[in-house]
């Protein structure tokens, strides 16, 4: 299943760690996007196709939460799910998010098992790849 994900965290290592980790989740035939921040990602979802955004909270100029405002604010950007990615974990933060229009939450750090399970809950179960329990990739961050 070919989609395309806009990846949006200030930290371009971070970055790397969450498309290394899908890709070893199952969704090896994703197209990747990047962006640094929300105003950021904005400009690319004005331009590109986006299945998914996975985004940071805490990020310069423009953070997660301004990220799904905006989004969710635009006829055409609005029905695109917004997986939240961050080390913040208190109930209350979380509820914001689903509020806002979050479709999902992951706490950091992750495991390649969290993330393949909420990308089926949000994007559908994988048919066409290799499981990660089959899979001779390893993560080496």
């Amino acid at each position: 299943m070919a989609v395309n994900i806009l990846v949006v965290d200030d930290s371009l290592p971070m970055r790397s760690v969450i498309i290394k980790t899908i890709k070893v989740s199952g969704y090896g035939s994703a197209n990747f996007l990047q962006a640094s921040n929300g105003r950021e990602a904005m400009r690319t979802l004005g331009n590109e196709w986006v299945d998914l955004v996975i985004t940071d909270y805490n990020m310069p100029d423009m953070d997660g939460m301004e990220l799904i405002s905006e989004m969710k604010r635009d006829e055409t950007l609005r029905c695109i799910p917004v997986l939240v990615v961050t080390t913040e974990g208190s109930r209350t933060r979380v509820e914001e998010f689903i509020q806002k229009g979050a479709a999902g939450y992951i706490q950091k750090p992750f495991t390649p098992e969290v993330i393949r399970t909420k990308l089926n809950n949000i994007l559908g179960e994988i048919k066409d790849e290799e499981s990660v329990e089959s899979r001779n990739e390893e993560l080496d961050f």
